[in-house]
């Protein structure tokens, strides 16, 4: 019987579930979870309360100055790091100078200084890195991934990437740390990082140039008291109503004084809202990308030309907010309703409507599969690429970093030029 590898989680937030409920329950069979670090202590007892609720041993919980002791007396091979972004590359570069392979949350760090840090431990460590780009697993994503790969509209000229977070996603980022550059990058790197990752995977080639405008237009003190929604309480997230939120963030104050549920419209904002993107990719390609993270519905629109026809994808994730209290993304299913189109028009013919099924548990059903993927039995067949190693970590945050740094300057930024 193969020996089941022995995972440890760094950051209990409400991201580190997924990976919590893969690891000790999914996938019992090929991993063993041995360990929490935190710096709350609060929050570790919740997971380990809710591993009780499903009649599983806790584990033990180790202070976040105690990570180097936690990987020797648990033995762990495994680091899966899920904390604030901006501490990433901390834990990654401890574990893979420890000797463990390593699991981390996108974006794998938040600065290009970082990006080396996490390139050098690789490389000295001969080390093992995967990026949880849960979006390369979404079936639908690995269709298009199929089609460009076959030709199906020749060599790649020009792609338009369109992604609108509705009022409920979009303004939980302005809630929690996400809102303070610092800790996040902001949503060019913490949220575009996934697109900007499909774009390289779907393209094949990487970013050279990046010109980039954003603002924040929507979020904020100034603009809720211009558009007058800084006391409407659609905004508003009530912890309290929620058990598990409750025990994670609001019983969980006392200790670092973390909120996590901060009006988007209050001062403290310094990330932008609404982006625009134009780069030009090594093969020739352009692209022009537009995030905004206020809309009406949520979902996306991609349109690839080539020189042999086009492909266009449609994604509604949710077709409008209701006036119910904004549920955090990814807790609980919405309940507005949702669905794909793909279709491929080459130079001649008719319209081709590509069949698709529609999946609307986790992310479009990528969530469950990665995790497959990741925790599963070892040596598993991954034609497409999906698993995302440092390399592909790295470049997809590329474009973020050099639009970040267009944004300040307001002028084209040369990637060869980011240090």
């Amino acid at each position: 019987m193969t020996a089941r590898r022995r995972y440890a989680v760094v950051g209990t937030g409400a991201r580190a579930e997924r990976h919590v409920h893969a690891i000790a329950v999914e996938h019992a069979d090929t991993c063993e979870l041995v360990a929490f670090a935190d710096v709350n202590h609060t929050r570790m007892a919740a997971h380990n309360d809710r591993l009780a609720g499903l009649g599983l041993e806790p584990v033990p919980a180790y202070a976040a100055e105690d990570f180097r002791r936690m990987l020797t007396e648990q033995r762990v091979d495994v680091v899966v790091v899920t904390t604030v972004d901006r501490y990433h590359d901390t834990y990654v570069v401890e574990a893979l100078d420890a000797g463990r392979a390593v699991v981390t949350e996108k974006p794998m760090t938040t600065d290009m200084a970082s990006a080396h840090k996490i390139l050098d431990a690789v490389h000295r460590n001969d080390g093992d890195v995967t990026v949880t780009f849960n979006y390369r697993y979404n079936p639908i994503h690995e269709k298009v991934r199929a089609l460009l790969a076959d030709g199906a509209v020749g060599e790649i000229g020009s792609v338009h990437f369109e992604w609108l977070l509705d009022t409920r996603h979009g303004a939980d980022y302005f809630r929690r740390w996400h809102r303070d550059k610092a800790n996040s990058g902001g949503l060019m790197v913490h949220k575009a990082t996934h697109h900007f990752d499909l774009l390289n995977w779907w393209i094949g080639s990487v970013p050279e140039t990046v010109y980039a405008h954003g603002r924040l237009f929507f979020y904020g003190n100034k603009n809720g008291a211009r558009h007058g929604y800084v006391d409407d309480d659609r905004f508003e997230l009530r912890l309290e109503q929620d058990a598990w939120l409750k025990k994670l963030y609001l019983d969980a104050r006392h200790e670092d004084g973390y909120r996590r549920d901060q009006n988007p419209f209050e001062p403290g904002v310094s990330i932008e809202d609404d982006m625009a993107v134009l780069v030009r990719y090594a093969s020739g390609a352009s692209l022009t990308y537009h995030l905004t993270a206020y809309s009406p519905w949520e979902g996306y629109r991609l349109m690839v030309n080539g020189s042999r026809g086009r492909l266009e994808l449609e994604v509604v994730e949710n077709s409008w907010v209701s006036g119910q209290q904004p549920a955090v993304h990814g807790a609980v299913a919405n309940p507005e309703q949702g669905w794909a189109t793909l279709s491929v028009q080459r130079l001649f013919e008719r319209r081709e409507e590509i069949p698709l099924t529609y999946d609307r548990d986790g992310h479009g059903g990528a969530d469950r599969r990665m995790a497959a993927a990741l925790y599963g039995p070892a040596g598993q067949e991954d034609p497409l690429g999906r698993r995302a190693t440092h390399h592909d970590g790295v470049l997809s945050l590329l474009t973020g970093f050099a639009a970040n740094r267009s944004f300040e300057t307001g002028l084209p930024v040369r990637v060869a030029d980011l240090r």
